[in-house]
């Protein structure tokens, strides 16, 4: 008994590093959770959560049957795959570092390509339109000396989603690829070696050992993706966001902040967004199921 008791109170820096995360998490994440029951209520301020009249499903059979609610869940989908299919650029991107031999120079690309995370939403999207301005940007001005005329980047539907795609992975690639150049760095040395002694070129290398031993971790980060298709982030979409683009511009983030936050119809926007969540969830389910079964590697 002693000793139990001696175990306990040998572990309290423990309980007492982890103590603030808990409540932060129990607080913002857990206790907010409740809040989904407004989805299901006529939401009124002054009556209150409780107070308010049950609606049942009203919301989610009017944001599934809407023209614009659909438009909304179809341009959150093509956004959502867009931005998956360029999964695979931090894992090149990864592998090319991991191949550089000069030190003085694999660290230079690394500062370069991870800086860019670290550069506000709302400041990239800001110097995103100073570049690409009609009159005065500087990628116009470069178009317009090989005779092509000025683009309207942002009032262009057809260009908006490679833009909002291809600028995030470029503030985001250097940083994605962090975790594959620290399990790159754990590949067996004798592997590589052994691979050498074979004959093996350094392509072969990369597809015969590197890739292999990073597969798990390719995995569990492609199964995140998936879980995240439908989850869109509102902040970088609502900044590039005007009415001449709108039309695929907007997505379910958007849709639920003007129509909770501007409009004040705070039943709907909640079932907007929990709709959004249980989508997620099913995503992340099944494409871990289906990993489980097709390489024994999964999140649960």
């Amino acid at each position: 008994m002693k000793k139990k008791k001696r175990r306990k109170n040998s572990n309290w820096q423990f309980w007492a590093i982890i103590s603030l995360p808990v409540i932060y998490a129990i607080v913002f994440a857990y206790i907010p959770m409740g809040g989904i029951i407004i989805g299901f209520k006529d939401y009124s301020i002054r009556k209150g959560i409780l107070g308010s009249n049950w609606v049942g499903l009203k919301y989610f059979k009017q944001f599934l049957t809407s023209t614009n609610s659909l438009l909304v869940i179809k341009n959150t989908l093509i956004l959502g795959i867009y931005t998956l299919l360029t999964f695979p650029v931090p894992i090149i991107l990864a592998i090319g570092i991991n191949e550089m031999r000069c030190k003085w120079y694999k660290k230079t690309v690394q500062m370069i390509t991870y800086a860019p995370y670290f550069i506000s939403v709302v400041v990239l999207v800001g110097m995103m339109m100073q570049m690409m301005d009609l009159r005065s940007g500087i990628i116009n001005l470069l178009l317009g000396r090989i005779g092509v005329g000025p683009v309207n980047f942002f009032g262009n539907p057809k260009v908006f989603r490679s833009l909002y795609v291809w600028s995030g992975i470029w503030q985001t690639a250097g940083y994605s690829s962090i975790i594959y150049v620290a399990a790159l760095a754990g590949v067996p040395q004798e592997l590589e070696e052994a691979a050498i002694v074979d004959g093996a070129s350094r392509f072969q290398r990369i597809c015969h050992v590197d890739f292999p031993s990073i597969l798990p971790t390719i995995i569990i980060m492609l199964i995140f993706s998936f879980g995240n298709i439908i989850t869109i982030g509102m902040d970088k979409i609502y900044l590039m966001q005007n009415s001449m683009n709108a039309s695929v511009s907007e997505v379910i983030s958007t849709f639920v902040y003007k129509v909770g936050v501007v409009n004040s119809n705070f039943g709907y926007s909640t079932a907007a967004g929990l709709f959004q969540s249980l989508v997620s969830f099913v995503l992340l389910v099944i494409v871990n199921q289906a990993c489980k079964k097709l390489t024994d590697t999964s999140l649960w």
